[in-house]
């Protein structure tokens, strides 16, 4: 193995995600304007320079890639990275793996299991057709239920990541968890965290999963389970069932200094935090001075590696960063 991956925190990175596109076929009000503007394709990262530079990352220690967006499905070449990337499956990455939005799984989740994906995370705000498409601003929640099943049949496990959101879907929270136990598919809540100017405040609809976990609690047999998915989610196991509740939760259970993850976005940033904006350009780095300048680049990322994000959701406070999450990678 090359020179560790190691940040000036005494962190060892283990996780890259990285965002194929920016594009999305769904306008979640959380994550996006109503109206977007994506980047140029001619400004993204060639298939073939994404996946020299996460075999970079898995050469110096990465053990798990995730793929993301936007909705990494709508890039036209995303099942050739996910073939590309799966030959290092065992070969010193430990997991390949992808969040997507589930509509258009039923179209390719035989292909991700078969290209070495063994598990994906789904986000699924509501399984209530109304308010799913209110949510989305257009979306058809029977996509998705149908995407899920899809991967199921394929051999895939399932993990639904749903954003509480007061309001909205705070009290559907019971009911997805009774659902998804059911399925045996874990469920993991997350807080809404401040990225990107969207259409309304965030603090309106800002719930603290400290409040969802105890009621919860009385609802539901939850022990704490050890369970560690390579993330920042904290993991209970739901009595009488095989499936697991997970919790990531930025603002009330700050996770930082833990944290070993970098991001990769479409366009060759990296960025050693979600809240920051600190970034280094691998897309430039490649280009001009071809791995050992991507090297150079992440080793000065990792130096400047911040502590910890500074995520602020109350009423009025501006975004963590002007950037939105489909432009990080979710």
């Amino acid at each position: 193995m090359d020179r560790p991956l190691m940040d000036k925190h005494g962190r060892a990175i283990r996780y890259l995600r990285v965002s194929v596109t920016d594009r999305c076929d769904l306008r979640c009000r959380y994550c996006m304007a109503e109206e977007m503007t994506f980047l140029p394709r001619s400004e993204l990262l060639a298939l073939e320079e994404i996946a020299l530079i996460a075999e970079r990352f898995v050469a110096r220690g990465v053990t798990k890639i995730r793929l993301t967006g936007g909705e990494p499905l709508v890039r036209r070449d995303a099942l050739d990275l996910v073939r590309r990337l799966g030959r290092s499956v065992g070969a010193g990455l430990n997991e390949l793996t992808l969040t997507t939005n589930g509509t258009r799984l039923a179209t390719h989740a035989a292909a991700l299991a078969d290209a070495g994906v063994r598990r994906i995370n789904v986000s699924l705000d509501s399984r209530d057709p109304e308010i799913f498409r209110h949510v989305t601003r257009h979306g058809d929640v029977r996509q998705v239920l149908d995407g899920i099943a899809a991967a199921q049949a394929a051999g895939l496990d399932v993990k639904i990541n749903m954003v509480a959101m007061k309001g909205l879907n705070e009290a559907e929270i019971p009911a997805m968890l009774e659902w998804t136990s059911a399925q045996g598919i874990d469920l993991t809540l997350i807080e809404t965290m401040p990225l990107g100017r969207i259409d309304e405040d965030r603090a309106d609809r800002f719930v603290p999963l400290t409040a969802v976990f105890d009621d919860l609690s009385a609802q539901f047999d939850l022990t704490r389970d050890a369970h560690d998915s390579g993330g920042p989610a904290r993991y209970w196991r739901v009595g009488g069932t095989g499936a697991r509740l997970g919790l990531i939760s930025p603002l009330t259970g700050n996770f930082c200094d833990s944290c070993n993850r970098v991001r990769l976005t479409t366009e060759g940033k990296l960025f050693t935090c979600l809240g920051h904006d600190d970034q280094v350009d691998l897309k430039a780095a490649i280009r001009s001075g071809g791995l050992a300048a991507v090297d150079d680049a992440i080793d000065t990322a990792l130096a400047a590696k911040p502590a910890r994000h500074s995520f602020d959701v109350a009423p009025g406070a501006a975004p963590a960063v002007s950037r939105h999450m489909s432009v990080t990678g979710g």
